[in-house]
């Protein structure tokens, strides 16, 4: 499995030597996504803030912010700076479940697509089946009596 950055489609790869393969309604999604600068910018916030780099900088953050002594505990500044930042990351969360939720919605539905055309393949070929099976009865049936009408004369002689 590749890295997932922003709206970039999962690839999944069960053999490492072979190409990835990528669902193209997924594909034109993440195209379709990458018009509006806010998606690209919520993208961008998000795959940081899910990332280690991000994790570091807070570490760094808070030890230089209490090491320097920014300002005296119990830290209300830092604090406030903090709620603030968790107000902001918990609704990229929700922009990354919507963006999450409208994926797998692209999928279902190009999935039911797909099943409705094999629906529609599948019942032409029991018709076409049922074709064949008439035809060759048909066949069976001329062909038996073709047999029986050459036996009869033949019988009698």
């Amino acid at each position: 499995m590749s890295k997932n950055h922003g709206d970039s489609p999962v690839v999944t790869r069960p053999d490492p030597h072979l190409p990835a393969l990528i669902n193209p309604a997924l594909i034109e999604h993440a195209r379709r996504r990458r018009e509006h600068l806010e998606d690209r910018v919520a993208d961008r916030i998000t795959a940081f803030s899910g990332s280690m780099q991000f994790v570091y900088l807070h570490v760094i953050w808070f030890t230089l912010w209490i090491a320097l002594g920014v300002e005296a505990y119990p830290y209300g500044l830092l604090t406030m700076i903090v709620s603030l930042e968790a107000i902001f990351l918990s609704t990229f969360v929700m922009i990354s479940q919507n963006r999450a939720d409208a994926r797998r919605q692209v999928l279902a539905n190009q999935q039911w697509k797909t099943v409705q055309e094999e629906d529609g393949q599948n019942r032409e070929l029991l018709e076409l089946s049922n074709q064949i099976l008439e035809l060759t009865r048909a066949v069976h049936q001329a062909t038996a009596a073709t047999a029986n009408g050459h036996d009869a004369p033949h019988a009698g002689t």
